[in-house]
């Protein structure tokens, strides 16, 4: 049996969780996701929780069975408290800045990179290397800051780059003296 699937998930006051068939609709004070889930698994609401469950013991509703009960919970979370990645960067000018709503990034190229955001998700600048991207959308918030950070990954030598809040990047020893 899962551990995770088999947990029950707790719906936050302020919260409608919608169960038409396979198709789960969250409201919450930041939005509403709507999520369809595979085959092979069976969501119920039971009081003030949701239940996730197989539908038989084949080896893909094994396989779904957690999976499907938490992407549940993170759209009753994401609709209730929001998510948020931060991204640093490090460099001599390269730098981030919003304008309107899309992101403007310096990265020492000949051209600033432009990013728009997709539709739920907000960009917010603390400085000039400091980026917050927010969203109700888990997996639409770590998509857009991992595009984000591949504008400009950071790079081993010197550690140049956008990197995630608290990444620890290897680096490597540069070109050791000519040998005589």
């Amino acid at each position: 049996m899962s551990r995770i699937g088999k947990l029950p998930i707790p719906i936050p006051a302020k919260v409608t969780v919608t169960i038409s068939g396979r198709t789960v609709t969250v409201k919450g004070s930041k939005g509403e996701l709507t999520r369809t889930l595979p085959e092979g698994v069976v969501v119920a609401q039971e009081g003030e929780t949701v239940v996730v469950t197989r539908a038989n013991e084949s080896r893909k509703a094994r396989e779904r069975h957690g999976l499907c009960r938490t992407l549940v919970a993170n759209m009753v979370e994401g609709v209730s408290n929001g998510y948020e990645r931060k991204l640093e960067i490090q460099g001599v000018g390269y730098r981030a800045a919003v304008q309107g709503k899309n992101l403007n990034l310096n990265m020492g190229y000949s051209h600033p990179v432009l990013i728009e955001p997709p539709a739920g998700i907000s960009f917010a600048v603390d400085g000039p290397t400091k980026v917050t991207v927010t969203g109700i959308d888990k997996e639409l918030v770590g998509n857009v800051a991992a595009k984000v950070r591949a504008v400009r990954p950071p790079e081993p030598y010197k550690g140049k780059g956008i990197r995630y809040e608290g990444e620890q990047v290897r680096r490597k020893a540069g070109k050791s003296g000519a040998k005589k």
